[in-house]
């Protein structure tokens, strides 16, 4: 069984405690947060394990690069202290069970990940995608299992992404564009942090699409519009990525007001909170995001993960945004996708 790579002595003589004290939804002294994840650290009980929202940001908080948030769900999975009911988290593992039903497309250098979710799949077709669209991989088989970390089911992580990665290694790819953040950050966080080899270059799809919109320049329409940015828990495990949305902004001609919560500050879509912490801090959270979207005059709430599309789509649009996934946004710059009215 894999382990993950931790350093007590990183954290025990960590200046900051910028991993809790940064956290938005527990609330810490200075002195009190180092205290609190030594208690984690040490194998102790402590109120992160029971508070905890698994929001992912104390692994963007943390500098040093120690994996505080990978280091609770271990600790939380070694106490049995799970963060939704028991029959959710075993639905969880169950739905997301490999049952050789994958589908692979015309893949050879390249695979082009759309994980288990359908919808990335029909993203990833037309002009910008026109050479790598067969090259699709959907299924169980090829899912990153980051989705249990929400859950603390690590031992869940640890058993099935080393069979994800060596039915990758079994296609013989080189590159593997992950069309799903949280695939991106299991390759590049996760499996290193676990010390599990890669045996292909992920490629964040963000990279790719900035890559093929300067390819299509001459195609691209400047939208002029003003966009609230809805950035997902996983882009948290790869900040370095997180200034791509602004090169690409800057590209097509779109606004990115500021606003109080995004970047390093911004909020979660918040759905999985209902099972973890209940319908109040779910209901505050984005009550107070879609609130703040709204103040910047944004014509578009656009997203990244297609969880948090489904889960906040009606609610701006009741705010009166429009709903929209960043590649579809990058293909009405093109001309490929009608701009709505």
């Amino acid at each position: 069984m894999y382990a993950l790579k931790f350093d007590e002595n990183v954290c025990a003589t960590c200046p900051s405690a910028d991993c809790l004290l940064k956290c938005q939804y527990m609330e810490f002294e200075k002195d009190e947060a180092h205290e609190e994840m030594m208690k984690v650290v040490k194998g102790e009980d402590s109120r992160v394990l029971h508070e905890c929202v698994t929001c992912y940001a104390c692994e963007e908080y943390c500098k040093r690069g120690n994996h505080p948030y990978y280091l609770i769900g271990e600790r939380r999975e070694e106490k049995e202290i799970y963060t939704a009911p028991r029959p959710i988290t075993n639905q969880w593992v169950n739905m997301t069970k490999m049952q050789g039903k994958q589908m692979v497309g015309e893949v050879r250098d390249k695979a082009l990940s759309a994980c288990l979710l359908p919808e990335l799949g029909e993203m990833g077709s037309g002009e910008i995608f026109k050479d790598v669209s067969s090259a699709i991989t959907f299924g169980a088989e090829f899912m990153c299992p980051a989705v249990h970390t929400h859950f603390a089911k690590m031992s869940v992580i640890k058993e099935r992404l080393p069979i994800v990665l060596d039915h990758f290694r079994q296609l013989g790819v080189k590159e593997v564009i992950c069309l799903h953040d949280e695939c991106y950050g299991t390759y590049t966080s996760i499996a290193p942090a676990y010390g599990m080899e890669v045996p292909f270059k992920p490629i964040y799809y963000m990279d790719f699409l900035l890559d093929r919109l300067k390819e299509l320049k001459d195609k691209i329409k400047p939208l002029n519009v003003k966009v609230a940015y809805q950035r997902p828990c996983s882009n948290r495990l790869i900040p370095e990525k997180h200034r791509l949305v602004k090169e690409i902004m800057d590209l097509i001609g779109v606004e990115l007001p500021d606003r109080e919560y995004q970047d390093e500050n911004c909020l979660c879509c918040a759905e999985l909170f209902r099972s973890i912490s209940g319908y109040q801090l779910t209901d505050d959270v984005q009550k107070r995001n879609i609130d703040d979207m709204v103040a910047t005059g944004a014509e578009y709430c656009v997203f990244n993960c297609p969880a948090c599309q489904s889960t906040l789509s009606e609610k701006v649009t009741q705010s009166g945004l429009k709903p929209i996934h960043m590649i579809d946004l990058c293909k009405m710059a093109i001309g490929e996708k009608e701009r709505e009215v």
